[in-house]
């Protein structure tokens, strides 16, 4: 009876390792499958954000300006982040007509931005943390995904803008 005793004690021990081991994987896979959500999230915004300043720039004539939006627009992979800056700079050097919806869009978008930002940088700093666990390393939980990166780019910054001007009634 006692060798009973202990074999049920190891199954038990084993079970409550195999639990904990399943529910690592899974947090694992969940925590990268968020950055790279966040990721897709953060590249929607910021074509947004190009996309929207390229109309600013045509309106306003701004050779400069369209061309950082064309090429954060048009940028690889790898250059994605200087060209992202480029554009944020190019930002901070216009005056925003308040009145403008495209100058509004811009300011919009580019707040979607920092937010998205925020959060990426959340969810790949979670990932990461996790991947760096010891029974993760060990047991090689984290090799099928691939490791999540931070993008790092200049706080795009707008100024506030008014509220737009309500449309005159008609009489």
């Amino acid at each position: 009876m006692p060798g009973m005793w202990w074999v049920v004690g190891v199954v038990v021990l084993a079970a409550i390792f195999s639990a904990y081991l399943g529910w690592t994987a899974q947090r694992v896979e969940r925590l990268h499958a968020r950055a790279r959500s966040a990721e897709r999230a953060l590249d929607a915004h910021l074509l947004r954000r190009a996309a929207a300043a390229a109309v600013v720039a045509e309106q306003a004539e701004s050779v400069e300006l369209y061309a950082a939006a064309r090429l954060a627009l048009d940028a690889e992979p790898g250059e994605r982040e200087t060209a992202e800056n480029d554009l944020t700079r190019q930002l901070q050097n216009i005056v925003l007509d308040p009145a403008d919806p495209a100058a509004r869009t811009l300011v919009a978008t580019s707040r979607r931005v920092v937010l998205a930002r925020q959060v990426h940088t959340d969810q790949v700093r979670d990932a990461q943390n996790a991947r760096r666990r010891v029974v993760v390393r060990l047991l090689r939980l984290a090799r099928r995904y691939p490791r999540p990166e931070y993008f790092d780019i200049v706080e795009p910054v707008l100024p506030e803008l008014p509220p737009a001007p309500l449309p005159a009634q008609a009489i």
